[in-house]
């Protein structure tokens, strides 16, 4: 059989489409036993200078000024700039490159900024009958970005009732939409005890000691170093058996600066970087500490670990969504507060139930298999063309 090609289309804003393009690259090839080549495009940093720096700017934003996402949200949905006439036509030529380049058989968008420029790009090279798109959200539940729906995508896969639903309000057809659960890699799995300790062990950290996640995300951002210096500070007169994973990410500076504020915590700290294995920070540690961005959310959940959910800041409507909805079933534990960090961990460790109830509720909701199933529908539609035009069943 001849290898199909795959277009996925993404975007470096946050880490989570990434994450979600690299699952289904790597369920792709799985499930295709090799016979598919995938290729994953960052559109907005190749198709044009005003798309690349639209997405610096929301990753700036999110990295340094993390109180103003919600107000570039609801800009951005007020302006749909993802819809722009002039940017379609702009950034065309990269359009064209691409497609001469890969001579895609499908295209799966996992960014809500993506599909309606590639939608337009083929019907400009009347190409909409042959090579469908499909769309997968990464956005669990609703209040996320309206940029998501597109009138050329032909199948819609989502996360839960929520997204589905809200897909609907924004008038996207009941039956292009597929509930299939997040698109998780396969690489995030629960470890046994005995594992957690041996990888603990393995990055320099005591085998048996409360591990904290500290995650500032794939940009480094947040108010996470807000609620470790909250931590460092109020352990130097509350003593707690712990040790923190500290995750700075691509920022640089924020690596040096928490490494110098480990030098003077009463606990042990390791800082890391950029890392492409945050599976193993993942089941080295005993709860989180994020923003809930979508992809990182479920990722930690498939791995069995309970998030403290950073709500410091107004976070953006579809991921305080996720957040309330993971507290309200005991997934997770709000923070508005960095000074709180120290008495909501004092609490989990004079309470081992609370904590054991937390992870058994996280292991609930992190359920695999997603980007497989994706995978397998995608080589369907690669190879049974009617098998698009069948309708969801609700």
């Amino acid at each position: 059989m001849a290898a199909q090609n795959v277009l996925i289309l993404t975007s470096n804003t946050g880490g989570g489409h990434r994450s979600a393009a690299s699952a289904l690259e790597n369920s792709l090839v799985r499930v295709s036993s090799g016979h598919v080549f995938v290729k994953t495009t960052q559109v907005l940093e190749e198709a044009h200078y005003l798309s690349r720096k639209a997405a610096d700017f929301y990753n700036f934003l999110l990295r340094d000024h993390q109180d103003l996402m919600q107000y570039y949200f609801h800009a951005v949905n007020q302006f749909r700039p993802n819809e722009s006439r002039l940017m379609f036509k702009s950034a065309m030529g990269y359009a064209e490159r691409v497609f001469e380049k890969i001579r895609p058989d499908i295209l799966v968008s996992v960014h809500p900024m993506t599909q309606h420029f590639f939608a337009y790009a083929l019907r400009r090279m009347g190409l909409q009958d042959q090579i469908p798109l499909l769309t997968v959200v990464t956005d669990p539940y609703h209040g996320f970005w309206n940029g998501w729906a597109c009138d050329d995508v032909r199948r819609y896969y989502v996360a839960s009732e929520f997204s589905r639903q809200q897909l609907i309000d924004f008038d996207v057809p009941a039956q292009k939409i597929q509930v299939v659960g997040m698109p998780v890699h396969s690489k995030f799995q629960p470890v046994t005890d005995l594992e957690k300790r041996l990888i603990r062990s393995q990055l320099g950290l005591e085998a048996d000691r409360f591990t904290l996640f500290l995650n500032a995300g794939w940009i480094g951002g947040g108010n996470v170093f807000r609620i470790y210096e909250a931590l460092v500070s109020g352990c130097a007169t509350e003593s707690l058996p712990i040790q923190v994973l500290f995750l700075a990410g691509q920022n640089k500076q924020l690596q040096q600066s928490a490494q110098q504020i480990a030098e003077s915590a009463s606990f042990p700290v390791k800082v890391v970087g950029y890392t492409t294995e945050i599976e193993s920070l993942m089941n080295a540690s005993d709860i989180m500490v994020s923003k809930m961005g979508g992809l990182t959310t479920f990722e930690a959940l498939s791995c069995r670990l309970p998030i403290i959910a950073d709500a410091v800041t107004q976070p953006m409507p579809q991921e305080l969504q996720t957040a309330s909805f993971l507290a309200s079933t005991g997934a997770a534990l709000m923070l508005s507060d960095p000074g709180q960090i120290v008495s909501v961990i004092k609490s989990l460790l004079e309470t081992p139930g609370r904590y054991q109830a937390l992870r058994e509720a996280a292991g609930l909701h992190g359920k695999p298999g997603a980007s497989d199933q994706i995978a397998r529908d995608v080589l369907r539609y690669i190879q049974e063309p009617l098998f698009m035009e069948q309708p969801v069943l609700a």
